[in-house]
C-alpha cells in the first residue's frame, strides 16, 4: 500500500463521521427551499470522473476524493458536489459525473502518485438554486420547481447540472432526510 493511501485510509474510512461536520448549521439552507438566484465566485476544486449509475459511481469518486482530500495541506471541511453535464434523461448507465470538493486556492498542486485525481476551478456566476429535501432519485420535482423559476425570471440554464450534498448517505439514516442542493448556472435570455 502506497504511503498516500496508508495516511489516508482511516479519513476515508471515516467520511459518515467527518461529513456531519460540513453539514452543521443546515437551517442555514431553511431559505433555499425556494429557489433563488445568487452570485457564486469561482472556486478551486478537487475533481474526480464518475461514470455509470450515479449511486455506484459516487461511491467510488468520493472515496477516491476523501482519501486524496486528507493529504491536503489546509483543507477544510465541505460538503461533496457533483457536476452532470449529459441531459438528465440520458440512460444512467451512460452519465459521466464530476465529483468535486473545494479545496484552498494556494494549493498549486497534487502529492505525488496521485494519478486519480486533479485541480480544477468551476466557475460560477450567478446561479439559480434550490434545496431538494429526499432520496436522490426524487429530485424531478424540484428540477421542474427551479426550471420553472429560472424560466419566469427570464434566465436560461448556462451550466451543468449540480448537486452539493449537504446531508447524504452516512449522516442520516433515512434517505427521505437527505438535503442537497440543486444548482445551475444561468445567465439572461
Amino acid at each position: 500500500m502506497n504511503k498516500i493511501v496508508e495516511r489516508a485510509l482511516p479519513a476515508v474510512l471515516a467520511i459518515g463521521l467527518a461529513v456531519p461536520a460540513a453539514a452543521q448549521g443546515l437551517k442555514s439552507y431553511e431559505p433555499l427551499k425556494d429557489p433563488q438566484i445568487a452570485k457564486r465566485p469561482s472556486q478551486k476544486m478537487l475533481v474526480v470522473d464518475g461514470k455509470g449509475d450515479p449511486g455506484a459511481a459516487a461511491q467510488v469518486a468520493i472515496a477516491t476524493l476523501y482519501r486524496v482530500f486528507y493529504t491536503l495541506p489546509g483543507a477544510k471541511m465541505a460538503a461533496p458536489r457533483a457536476r452532470w453535464p449529459m441531459p438528465l434523461t440520458s440512460p444512467k448507465s451512460d452519465w459521466q459525473g464530476l465529483f468535486g470538493l473545494p479545496i484552498p486556492d494556494d494549493i498549486k498542486s497534487l502529492p505525488a502518485g496521485v494519478t486519480d485525481a486533479r485541480i480544477e476551478i468551476w466557475f460560477y456566476g450567478e446561479v439559480a438554486e434550490i434545496l431538494h429535501v429526499g432520496p436522490y432519485d426524487k429530485e424531478e420535482p424540484t428540477v421542474e420547481k427551479l426550471m420553472k423559476f429560472i424560466a419566469d425570471r427570464g434566465y436560461v440554464v448556462a451550466g451543468p447540472h449540480e448537486e452539493e450534498y449537504l446531508a447524504g448517505p452516512g449522516m442520516v439514516a433515512e434517505s427521505a432526510k437527505y438535503q442537497t442542493i440543486i444548482r445551475y448556472q444561468v445567465k439572461k435570455k
